[in-house]
């Protein structure tokens, strides 16, 4: 049985005047955030209020870069190239990462977002260009991404530590992937439900499929994605949930200074 977890979500999406997520009350609630870089959601100003929150409240922040697609919200597949990804994500992770050191803090892991995390699941040639850019940046970044896929292999293949993530808020398939967004019930918002997949995923490493069957599943640390429009209760529910288990909430990277 797990004694400690990690509880992540999506943070500094907003931009100009569309608003995503509730940063402020979220914060307190879990242990790392994924700090949108621009590309996907955000804006300097709603990036730097986000790093500032999670530096005043001693959260790690992760980069959370994406496809250049504002409009899709980063939820749509993008033909770049993986030279093309590499350079993308060094662009991204370190104007992240320079906002970050003004407020005092630093970036600590990366976790790629959105169409782009779900096609370097499976297309080696994308998880490797991803593997690249952390490698290029700082090789004692973590990379979080879903165990067992191709951008795990990749990393640990060039020497990057690697977390695992387990998706709270999201239905699974038979085969650990997720339900297409597209498709009906894909996005979860019961919290009782979501508090007692996680619980059953974190002590005893399984999680009900989409279809009804018991999937094994292996992992680091919890999403709940900010964009979620009951994101903070469902937050407090799995904190709390985790809490009165005796699962502690702990994040699974270390702030660092390297790069």
């Amino acid at each position: 049985m797990s004694t400690s977890i990690d509880l992540n979500a999506d943070l500094g999406e907003s931009f100009g005047v569309y608003r995503y997520g509730a940063d402020e009350e979220l914060i307190p609630l879990v242990s790392s955030v994924n700090i949108a870089c621009g590309w996907h959601g955000g804006d300097p100003a709603t990036i730097r209020k986000a790093a500032s929150l999670a530096q005043k409240n001693g959260v790690i922040i992760g980069a959370h870069p994406g496809y250049p697609d504002l409009m899709g919200f980063g939820r749509r597949y993008m033909a770049l190239s993986p030279a093309e990804v590499t350079d993308s994500l060094l662009m991204q992770i370190g104007g992240l990462d320079g906002i970050c050191r003004a407020e005092g803090t630093c970036v600590s892991y990366v976790k790629p977002h959105g169409a782009l995390y779900n096609a370097a699941a499976k297309d080696v040639a994308l998880a490797d260009a991803i593997a690249e850019a952390v490698l290029l940046y700082d090789p004692d970044l973590m990379l979080l991404c879903p165990s067992g896929s191709a951008m795990e292999k990749s990393a640990r293949a060039k020497g990057i530590r690697v977390a695992g993530e387990f998706f709270a808020d999201r239905a699974y398939r038979d085969d650990g992937s997720l339900v297409p967004r597209t498709e009906k019930n894909a996005v979860l918002s019961d919290p009782e439900e979501i508090s007692s997949r996680v619980l059953s995923a974190v002590k005893k490493g399984t999680v009900v499929t989409a279809t009804g069957n018991l999937l094994s599943v292996s992992f680091d640390s919890v999403c709940l994605h900010g964009d979620n429009p009951e994101a903070v209760r469902l937050a407090a529910a799995i904190h709390n949930a985790l809490q009165s288990s005796g699962v502690l909430i702990k994040a699974f990277a270390g702030e660092h200074y390297g790069g």
